[in-house]
């Protein structure tokens, strides 16, 4: 008995019987031992064996082979119901969410948020490649529709250099925490034939987005669209950051007017604004490159800003940034009204 103990001495916990236990019931049977001896040698309840002859033995002539008995377990486990944790109420709630342009984990963590039941992102992302392999429509309504961007190259910037140019290396070290309103970022999303553009600012502790069309990317055309945009955020706002565009060379200006200290990235380094280029893509998913902005009014405009203002974030637990804004300016003990 010793011999078959220390066989199945590591399997003593695992929760379902394995073929070497079986192999260990068929052979402790063989020699005569009874059903609680059996148990206790491979670490279970004597019910366990009991039930384990009753579904599994052979029911020709009754006897215990432990193939035949992991075969009939293996058949069962494939054939048995199986729990739908992804089903028509849930996929439902998914797909309603999906249309309203949020992301498969902001789908995620907007359900959990109110206490719902849900798969994980990945699941909703096979669902979305599911439902275009059959033709249908939820691929349209992510970021960038599933298609793959390739890396930008290490090309020197022929843009020229700004006047009076202040280096992103100045910039006080708070920014880089997010730990207050009003540090914001800015640039030109471009339009058909590089005629067009949106101006957008995003404040960087927050979230939360502003866009104004403009007519074409000179430089004291954007540099007036920011004050004008930003008039209402004055008593707030502390520091923008552009990247080094020529459309930005207006940007003395557009510190003095607003009273904010104005950096610039470095060329090539995007993710030193961060924030701004990844709401730029938010923005995308509604104004492609082809699309003309001058038959876009400004108030198609504001309503897309809106509704990316509230969207839940990932980085909010979920929370929108107009949420966010308020808890940050509640913070400051200072009205704000948008």
């Amino acid at each position: 008995m010793s011999l078959f103990c220390v066989l199945d001495q590591k399997l003593q916990n695992m929760s379902h019987l394995t073929l070497e236990q079986r192999y260990t019931i068929q052979s402790m049977l063989q020699q005569g031992y009874k059903q609680n001896e059996i148990a206790r040698c491979i670490g279970k309840h004597k019910s366990v064996i009991s039930r384990e002859l009753t579904r599994n033995c052979d029911k020709r002539n009754g006897k215990y082979i432990s193939d035949l008995a992991q075969r009939k377990y293996n058949h069962r486990n494939k054939t048995k119901p199986k729990y739908i944790v992804f089903d028509d109420v849930m996929r439902q709630k998914v797909d309603a969410l999906l249309k309203e342009d949020y992301s498969p984990e902001q789908v995620c963590g907007s359900l959990r948020e109110q206490a719902e039941q849900c798969v994980s992102h990945e699941r909703i992302y096979q669902h979305i490649w599911e439902d275009k392999k059959q033709g249908g429509t939820l691929h349209t309504h992510l970021r960038n529709q599933g298609r793959r961007y390739r890396k930008r190259g290490a090309a020197k910037d022929k843009r020229g250099l700004i006047v009076g140019r202040v280096d992103i290396e100045n910039r006080p070290k708070i920014v880089e925490e997010r730990s207050r309103f009003g540090d914001l970022e800015v640039d030109l999303i471009i339009g058909k034939n590089h005629k067009s553009a949106i101006l957008t600012i995003n404040d960087r502790a927050s979230g939360i987005l502003k866009m104004r069309k403009v007519k074409s990317k000179e430089a004291e055309q954007v540099s007036q669209a920011i004050v004008d945009e930003l008039e209402d955020w004055k008593p707030f706002i502390k520091t923008i950051t552009a990247d080094n565009g020529k459309e930005f060379a207006n940007h003395q200006y557009v510190a003095e007017e607003l009273n904010i200290d104005h950096y610039f990235a470095k060329p090539y380094h995007s993710w030193e604004r961060g924030s701004n280029e990844n709401l730029n893509g938010l923005v995308r998913q509604y104004f492609k490159k082809k699309d003309d902005f001058n038959t876009i009014s400004n108030e198609q405009i504001k309503i897309i800003e809106n509704k990316i203002n509230n969207r839940p974030r990932k980085r909010f637990k979920y929370k929108n940034p107009i949420f966010e804004m308020e808890k940050l300016l509640f913070n400051q003990k200072v009205a704000f009204v948008t």
